[in-house]
Parts: structure tokens; C-alpha cells; sequence
């Protein structure tokens, strides 16, 4: 059979890189959508690494983004993430990606779908999975996003324009609750080991934290050792499973098991020298706390920015497994600056007790984005046999 073209963007966002389509230019029908995203990713590949497809082989570069117009007053697109499996023929829309959300903005301007006058842009986004609000905020040249510009984040090389994302109301973004079980600090019984502390915080994408001593880490492990550490892999496996089932994300540990984007999880630990990806070291005078996380089960390269977001919100709660090993004396308004394997991400996050209940009222960050390539991607008519027979796609 022959290759069906889509139109179609490549780009980066913060440290991820995704395909990103107009919803104009899908199926009307999204259960078709899941066959296309497999198809143009490449996946499922038991090799890991995608090759016949546009994927990179690990999370992070395994996304898929949809932007269309929006369905809330309050916004001004839509916007679905799809987290495509990379050995699985599987796609997951349970969470969204705080990296991808920074270039969803600047899609929207330079295709035309939110009009923008002078120098600066708002673009009000509805993350469809989260049904949360994300405010972008960025530079424009010449009625397009800007590119150009003197930020530079860990993870990605060079410096760009930058983007600023606000999180309104971030709490409760995949169970409805900041703390889905009313506490900041729970005792999970993990089968295999034992009795474990964690807070299960939901703030813009829903995590289990843990302190990296409980399962025998310093806390500053790179992606490359955890991977390769089996026994560490299952245990954190283990630990996100009781945490799932503990949060109401999964009725037990078999669908818990199923469900690998959400709840993430982290370990985290008090402010330490840290050596980074790029071979230099970190001082941890620099740093508020020292953070790993598990995504899709691999050791993230630098930190998915939601999860980064939910680390500094549950900093904020007073008694929790992460607030434990925050820098003394940090004020209260201060954004909190995440040693991570990439290198430092800070991040502010406005937390409020108010008669004993907690709540995120908002996040902030800024990232760098860049629209890489414009056209049509192929995928293989064969591969989506349902596409071909609502015949809206064109053959190559």
C-alpha cells in the first residue's frame, strides 16, 4: 500500500521534542488518532528505538501534540498531549507535558489560529488532559514567534526566547485533589519492601515522592546508572503502584501496573554537589533540593517541567517527604532552584493553607521552544487501515 501525508510540525519544547498536528488536520473520529500517532512515532519498536518513525527513543522525544480551537470561554485553543509508548503499542493521554505546553503558543500564532498584535503574546491554553489553564506569555518577531533570545535551560544547547508558562490552579490535575488522600505524608505497604514514606501530591501532573535514602540512593544517581540498576528500577516500579492505588489514579496494583505515565515518580533529597550529564558538577550552594524522576519507566535526562512544578508546590507543604529536605530558610515567595541530572531548573510555585486545607494557587517557569521542521509526515497507509477507510487523507 502506499504512504498517507499529513501536515504536520516538528518541535521543540523546553527539553522535549514532539510532532504536532492542527486538529483541522485529523480524523474528526479520535479513536482514529491513536493509529497515527504509532504510525508517525514509530512505535511499538522492541528495539527501543524508533527508527522508521519520528520518535527518539525515550520519553521525552516520543510525544505527539494536537492544537485546535478551544471549547472553554476562559481559553484560547485546545491542546491534547499524547504520550506515545515506545515499546508499547500504546498511547496514553492521562497527563500532560509541562516542556511541550511552551511551544503550544507559538504554534497557535504561526499557524494562524490566534491573532497577535505588536511585540508580545498571551495565549490562553485549555490542556485538554489536565483541563487546567496554562497562560504563555512570549515574544513575537515580525507576527511569528520569536526563536531568537538570551535564555538558556538546562538540557538543551544554545540559548532562545524565551517563554513564560503560568499553571493557574495547578492543584488536582489528574485526581481532583492536591492531596488525594488528605495528607501530606503517607506510609505505603509496598509488597517486596515493606513499609515506605511518600507524599502523593497532584499539582499540574499527579507524583509520588519519596526521599532517595528510604531506598538506598544518595539522590544524585544519573539516568544511565538507574536504568541499568534493575533491583532500584523495580523497587520504584513497586513504590508508584502502591502510590497509584493509594491516590485513586488505579482501583489496583494490576491496572496500576498498566497506567506507566501516571502517577510519575520522584526521589528527592537534601542540597548536595552533584555531577550533571555534561560531565560538570553542580555546587549545592546552588540548589534548594536535589531531584529524580521516573517517566514512562526511564529515568528522566533532566525533569518533566509538570513534575518539576508538583516537586516545588509539595516543597511548599509543611511536613512533607519533600519540604523535609528543602534548603533551611528559604522565603516562602522564593522560587526554588531543583538540582537535577541536566543541570538546575527553578521553578515558583504560590502554595496557601487556608483553614487547614492546602492549595496551589499557581506555577511558574520559563522555557525555550523552536517550530524545526513544517510539512507532511508519512506514515504508512497499511499501518492505518482505519484512516485509510475515512478516506480524508491523501496517498503518497
Amino acid at each position: 500500500m502506499k504512504q498517507l501525508k499529513l501536515p504536520a510540525v516538528f518541535m521543540r519544547g523546553g527539553t522535549s521534542n514532539a510532532v504536532v498536528f492542527n486538529q483541522k488536520d485529523l480524523p474528526q473520529d479520535r479513536a482514529l488518532w491513536d493509529e497515527i500517532f504509532l504510525a508517525a512515532i514509530g512505535s511499538p519498536d522492541p528495539n527501543g528505538r524508533q527508527l522508521d518513525g519520528m520518535g527518539g527513543g525515550v520519553s521525552s522525544l516520543s510525544k505527539v501534540c494536537v492544537v485546535g480551537p478551544s471549547t472553554r470561554p476562559d481559553a484560547d485553543i485546545d491542546y491534547t498531549f499524547a504520550q506515545v509508548q515506545v515499546k508499547e503499542a500504546k498511547v496514553d493521554y492521562g497527563a500532560n507535558c509541562g516542556n511541550m505546553s511552551s511551544a503550544m503558543g507559538p504554534f497557535a500564532i504561526d499557524e494562524g489560529m490566534v491573532k497577535v498584535s505588536g511585540r508580545e503574546a498571551l495565549v490562553r491554553i485549555h490542556n485538554t488532559n489536565t483541563k487546567k489553564i496554562i497562560h504563555a506569555l512570549f515574544s513575537v518577531d515580525e507576527g511569528l514567534a520569536a526563536v531568537d533570545g538570551d535564555l538558556a535551560i538546562p538540557g538543551v544547547s544554545g540559548t532562545g526566547s524565551p517563554v513564560k508558562l503560568e499553571f493557574r490552579d495547578p492543584g488536582g490535575a489528574t485526581t481532583g485533589k492536591l492531596l488525594p488522600t488528605g495528607n501530606v505524608v503517607d506510609t505505603l505497604d509496598v509488597p517486596g519492601l515493606g513499609k515506605i514514606r511518600a507524599s502523593l501530591v497532584d499539582a499540574a501532573n499527579a507524583t509520588v515522592w519519596i526521599n532517595a535514602k528510604d531506598i538506598g540512593l544518595t539522590g544524585t544517581e544519573l539516568p544511565e546508572q538507574l536504568d541499568a540498576d534493575a533491583a532500584v528500577m523495580q523497587k520504584l516500579s513497586a513504590i508508584r503502584i502502591a502510590g497509584s492505588v493509594a491516590m485513586g489514579i488505579a482501583a489496583n496494583a494490576e491496572e496500576a501496573a498498566k497506567k506507566k505515565s501516571i502517577p510519575f515518580i520522584g526521589f528527592v533529597s537534601p542540597v548536595q554537589d552533584a555531577k550533571l550529564l555534561s560531565g560538570e558538577t553542580i555546587s549545592a550552594n546552588d540548589v534548594d533540593l536535589t531531584g529524580r524522576v521516573i517517566s514512562n519507566g526511564q529515568t528522566h535526562r533532566a525533569l518533566p517541567l509538570t513534575v518539576s512544578l508538583c516537586m516545588a508546590v509539595a516543597s511548599r507543604l509543611e511536613g512533607s517527604v519533600v519540604n523535609e529536605v528543602l534548603r533551611k530558610g528559604l522565603q516562602a515567595e522564593a522560587p526554588v532552584r531543583i538540582g537535577m541530572p541536566s543541570g538546575i531548573l527553578t521553578v515558583a510555585a504560590t502554595v496557601q493553607q487556608n483553614g487547614g486545607v492546602w492549595h496551589a494557587e499557581q506555577g511558574a517557569f520559563y522555557r525555550t521552544q523552536r517550530r524545526m521542521f513544517e510539512g507532511q509526515v508519512l506514515v504508512r497507509a497499511s499501518r492505518v487501515p482505519g484512516v485509510v477507510a475515512s478516506g480524508k487523507q491523501k496517498a503518497a
